[in-house]
């Protein structure tokens, strides 16, 4: 079996050449990971998050953990929240959330909390009035409102924080085609969500109608299963391609480059918009990337 450090030296040349074509700004590799599934930075603090699912997607062995970077990106504590101690219970952690004081985590069929200083766990988002399927990507606008991807029932759930509401169904449709990664666009407040079953990328307005941005034809098989999609500061859309091992970027008038490819099954990217970094996790490979993004602007 590859190592994980022969695993992402060979990863790490395509993702520099592709996106750093004049500079190297940070390029950083997280290894010792165990199926890294979602990895997010704290725009408060700087600290970034990696949820480790450590087995299989759906097992239920209460030994998945969440890793604790410090602001330049090493690892501070590998198992900053660990399932099977001090009372938290994690399965297979996937998709990662931050509000206010509080991180949430998706973990396959349940959404939990936990404090995001301490790790402590604070519970769990209340789904009972949904038959939920099989959790993934979450998304935050930052004003209080959280997006829930159910990739098993084509469904995105909305809960508002702010005001102890119930979650609702945001939009249920066979069109969203197993919805995986989500992000709020922080211009628009939209959200963008990608499909693992077809490959599409997708707009959903407040109201839930969708708006196909993406998506393969007959002619052109052009996504295989994404898996995660975020924002940069100057409206970019990244978008990672775990079955075909690609990062895609579509710039503000839909134009659409990959940056990044040859790349062990990226799992949920993100951005760190203040230090306009790329955030990649590799499922199978047991590692996860920072990648500066060079200085593109919206033109």
């Amino acid at each position: 079996m590859t190592s994980p450090s022969r695993i992402t030296q060979a990863i790490l040349p395509a993702l520099l050449l592709a996106i750093l074509p004049s500079t190297i700004a940070l390029a950083l590799q997280v290894t010792g990971l165990k199926n890294p599934a979602g990895f997010i930075v704290d725009p408060a603090t700087g600290h970034y998050f990696i949820s480790n699912e450590n087995g299989g997607p759906n097992e239920r062995d209460n030994n998945g953990f969440i890793t604790r970077l410090d602001e330049n990106g090493k690892v501070a504590k590998l198992k900053f929240i660990e399932g099977g101690t001090a009372g938290v219970t994690l399965h297979a952690p996937k998709g990662l959330a931050i509000l206010d004081k509080t991180l949430f985590v998706s973990d396959i069929d349940k959404v939990r909390r936990f404090d995001l200083a301490t790790g402590r766990p604070l519970g769990e988002v209340d789904l009972s009035a949904f038959k939920v399927d099989f959790l993934t990507g979450l998304a935050a606008d930052g004003a209080g409102l959280l997006y829930i991807a159910d990739t098993g029932s084509d469904t995105i759930l909305k809960v508002d924080m702010r005001g102890g509401a119930k979650p609702t169904v945001f939009v249920k449709d066979a069109a969203l085609a197993g919805p995986h990664g989500l992000a709020v666009n922080p211009a628009t407040g939209t959200l963008v969500a990608v499909s693992w079953n077809e490959g599409k990328i997708l707009e959903i307005a407040r109201d839930g109608a969708i708006k196909v941005l993406f998506a393969n034809s007959f002619f052109n098989a052009r996504f295989g299963n994404l898996t995660g999609v975020d924002f940069d500061a100057f409206g970019n859309i990244y978008v990672s391609d775990f079955s075909q091992g690609k990062v895609l970027r579509i710039d503000p008038d839909l134009r659409i480059q990959t940056i990044a490819e040859f790349l062990t099954t990226p799992a949920n990217v993100s951005i760190d918009r203040k230090n306009h970094l790329i955030l990649v996790p590799y499922l199978s490979g047991n590692a996860a990337e920072m990648n500066g993004l060079g200085r593109e602007r919206k033109k």
